[in-house]
């Protein structure tokens, strides 16, 4: 089966302009770049794929100092006539194992233009250590991640679902089965591997070797590139008990009831953010935007891929039975998730989103993401229970100039006109948990409404 990306709109852009640069796409292992690739290549007319994890590929860079050489030859070994090189896709799979390679995307844009030419790999943080001369303003990026809730009803058939989801607002007759699907999402996550091995069993209890087989990848590869024994040892302790303090903010001294310094721990996370398995994402104090994320105060963690974090808490099974996935590990499972959705949306920069802290002494009030929108910012909480228990969401709201704020919980969705308990009147816009990638939509929706 093959699975339908989103981001496969920005290529096609890519391969229409006229200043085309080489495209790196970047992303964890096995988030499906490769995949990717092969399928959009169906577009050209010639395509040469390399894959630079073998010896064979390898020869072009290792034999060859100019890149009209290299170029020819792989013309010539692939029977390619030099006339249809503006019709050619070359493909530079596993790019990370050939620092020269990397170095050589310049050249493909500044000698060879006609061609085009796709690199990807995981790592790439990690061999670009070893480049040379890296070639800063002459490749473009673009960052793929686990499925979202989008593509999974996609490569499950649920193309009618679909098609509910593009209505905005969404109809009330269309949420039962939406939030049917989407808890076997939040239980499972969007890696590829584990998708399609869902839908051809059905059955959880097949999809463990797999996970194990991915999370086991991830610490074989990252030890790779730690500097010495100690941050190995740092960064297993991570990955080992990262996803049990998914529902806190984390310090680094002595994380996890260990005796390792915040300069340990936080250059292993550091490490783990250039593997692209978590994310740190930071507070800020901000109410507008630009929104200045604050370093010096705890982050939270975001690991690549819900489904993994709730393999390796082992709450899976216990999942099934819920029925509110808010009510799963502390209230911290959805929440992840939900940002996991937003950052699934970032194809050509990488930013999480920040939540919200109160710039006061002792105030303990934290509002869970902050959506800028033009000149101002959204507050956003993920959370079931009445409007009443919006604590921290309130104080926000009462604290900016305007009246817009968003809940997303286990409900339909629900326009509300409602006050603060400071008597301030503002329109709260309630989200079922499944319109995550949708966010951008609804906001956009929200601001236009009347209080």
């Amino acid at each position: 089966m093959s699975l339908h990306r989103e981001v496969i709109v920005y290529l096609n852009q890519w391969k229409k302009k006229s200043n085309r640069k080489p495209l790196i796409v970047r992303g964890a292992r096995q988030v499906g770049k490769t995949t990717l690739i092969r399928e959009f290549a169906k577009v050209y007319k010639h395509t040469i794929i390399l894959n630079l994890e073998l010896e064979a590929d390898l020869r072009y860079f290792l034999q060859f100092d100019d890149v009209n050489t290299i170029v020819e030859a792989l013309f010539l070994t692939n029977n390619i006539p030099t006339a249809d090189i503006g019709e050619t896709l070359l493909f530079i799979d596993e790019i990370q194992e050939s620092p020269k390679a990397i170095q050589f995307l310049r050249y493909f844009y500044e000698d060879v233009a006609n061609l085009h030419v796709i690199s990807a790999g995981s790592l790439l943080e990690f061999a670009i250590r070893d480049v040379k001369s890296f070639p800063v303003g002459r490749v473009e990026y673009l960052y793929l991640y686990p499925l979202n809730f989008k593509e999974y009803l996609h490569a499950t058939g649920r193309t009618a679902l679909l098609d509910q989801l593009q209505r905005i607002p969404l109809a009330p007759a269309a949420h039962p089965a939406l939030m049917e699907a989407f808890h076997r999402y939040a239980i499972i996550g969007g890696m590829p591997e584990i998708v399609k091995t869902d839908i051809a069993h059905n059955n959880l209890a097949d999809l463990p070797a797999v996970y194990e087989s991915i999370w086991g990848t991830y610490k074989d590869d990252v030890e790779k590139y730690t500097k010495n024994d100690t941050e190995r040892r740092v960064i297993k302790h991570l990955m080992n008990i990262g996803p049990l303090y998914l529902d806190e903010r984390v310090k680094f001294q002595g994380f996890g009831n260990s005796n390792y310094r915040s300069r340990e721990v936080g250059e292993a996370f550091r490490t783990l953010e250039q593997a692209k398995i978590i994310s740190l994402v930071y507070p800020t104090t901000d109410t507008t935007p630009p929104l200045k994320e604050d370093i010096k105060k705890s982050p939270r963690l975001q690991f690549l891929d819900t489904g993994i974090v709730n393999y390796t808490l082992g709450v899976q099974g216990d999942m099934l039975a819920v029925d509110d996935l808010n009510k799963s590990y502390k209230g911290a499972l959805i929440p992840h998730l939900i940002v996991q959705e937003m950052i699934s949306l970032q194809h050509t920069v990488v930013r999480p989103p920040l939540f919200w802290v109160r710039e006061k002494a002792q105030s303990s009030a934290e509002v869970d993401i902050l959506y800028p929108y033009k000149d101002i910012a959204i507050p956003i909480e993920i959370k079931s229970g009445a409007t009443g228990s919006l604590k921290s969401l309130h104080l926000y709201v009462e604290a900016v100039g305007h009246p817009f704020a968003i809940r997303m919980y286990a409900g339909e969705l629900k326009l509300e006109k409602t006050t603060t308990p400071g008597k301030k009147p503002y329109l709260l816009l309630n989200l079922p948990y499944y319109l995550g990638a949708y966010l951008p939509d609804y906001v956009a929706w929200l601001v236009q409404q009347k209080l």
